[in-house]
């Protein structure tokens, strides 16, 4: 029996529109419905053989505006067609700027046993659906081709021909449609004219894991978190000015601090930082450079703690930290 293949459309470049088919930067974006983009797919068909594809918009937005809101509806229309046993695999098309947040908090809101089951694919555009050369339909064709592959699992991000797991990928580049790369870990995978070449195995999610209650976490909204840069010349004043918010603005409950090389922090912010941590106020440090993440040890780990993730990243895990903690 045909399953079917789910394209969720999220808006984005690839759903954008410009006036002119040359102007691969003066667009607006999510404009396009999701199923209009699945009839420009070139070889749709092979990609997904005898399964069926079916579309369902999930929002239409530029995704440097993408709320939190926007996450727990994404992650309730995935869960519900991950549940289905006639659903082989989701595929969603999202905007660049945040596709890498929206990657991870996924890979954490969902059950691991059912990425461990069933793929979640993220695609994407860096050129909108008006261009004169498109890199959205390709794009969407490799995500079916991944989607559709035999054995396919997990919370994975298909771009310019390559595949990549949620923890480490990164969009590295403003302009390029090779915008997205994974640093140290590299690509799972690529797309090869319609096939599948892995270079690592799939990932494999934590199967105790259970997902998230996102209804419950909207009701009760998630803890503010914040990140900041570390920088020559930094100084604690954001970090005094955030302990105390203006009426009306969440109070904040964690920071987390980009540090320079192994997670370094000027004194003057490590100072604000402490006396955060000392308030009730969680911080966590990463490095700002693009490869590695921050080595700890005895001597050199001091009152924070770091995680291995990207500053956006380490936010979203942050964030779930202190769902947990409450």
């Amino acid at each position: 029996m045909a399953k079917k293949v789910v394209f969720l459309g999220m808006g984005g470049t690839i759903a954008g529109k410009a006036q002119n088919a040359g102007d691969n930067v003066g667009y607006t974006a999510g404009q396009v419905g999701v199923q209009q983009l699945l009839q420009s797919v070139p070889g749709l068909d092979k990609a997904v053989g005898d399964d069926l594809p079916v579309s369902e918009q999930v929002c239409q937005i530029d995704s440097k505006d993408l709320e939190h809101c926007d996450w727990f509806t994404l992650t309730a229309r995935v869960l519900h067609h991950l549940q289905m046993p006639d659903v082989r695999a989701v595929v969603i098309t999202h905007g660049t700027d945040t596709l890498e947040e929206t990657a991870y908090w996924l890979s954490r809101a969902l059950p691991g046993k059912m990425l461990n089951q069933k793929p979640v694919v993220l695609t994407c555009a860096m050129r909108p659906a008006s261009s004169l050369a498109p890199d959205g339909p390709t794009n969407m064709a490799d995500a079916a081709t991944v989607a559709c592959f035999q054995g396919a699992r997990g919370l994975l991000v298909v771009c310019a021909g390559k595949i990549f797991e949620a923890a480490h990928v990164q969009k590295v580049h403003p302009y390029r449609v090779d915008a997205f790369d994974a640093g140290e870990a590299g690509p799972l995978g690529v797309v090869e004219e319609g096939s599948v070449r892995l270079l690592f195995n799939w990932p494999n999610a934590d199967a105790l894991r259970p997902g998230l209650d996102c209804a419950q976490l909207q009701a009760r909204g998630l803890p503010r978190v914040e990140v900041l840069l570390n920088h020559a010349g930094a100084s604690g004043a954001i970090v005094r000015s955030l302990l105390n918010p203006v009426e009306g603005d969440a109070p904040v409950r964690g920071i987390v601090v980009a540090g320079t090389g192994n997670g370094t922090i000027h004194k003057d912010l490590e100072a604000a930082l402490q006396l955060a941590q000392r308030q009730g106020v969680r911080v966590v440090r990463v490095s700002r450079c693009a490869y590695g993440c921050v080595v700890g040890s005895a001597a050199a780990d001091g009152a924070f703690a770091h995680y291995g993730l990207s500053a956006v990243k380490a936010r979203i895990a942050l964030m779930l930290d202190l769902v947990e903690a409450t």
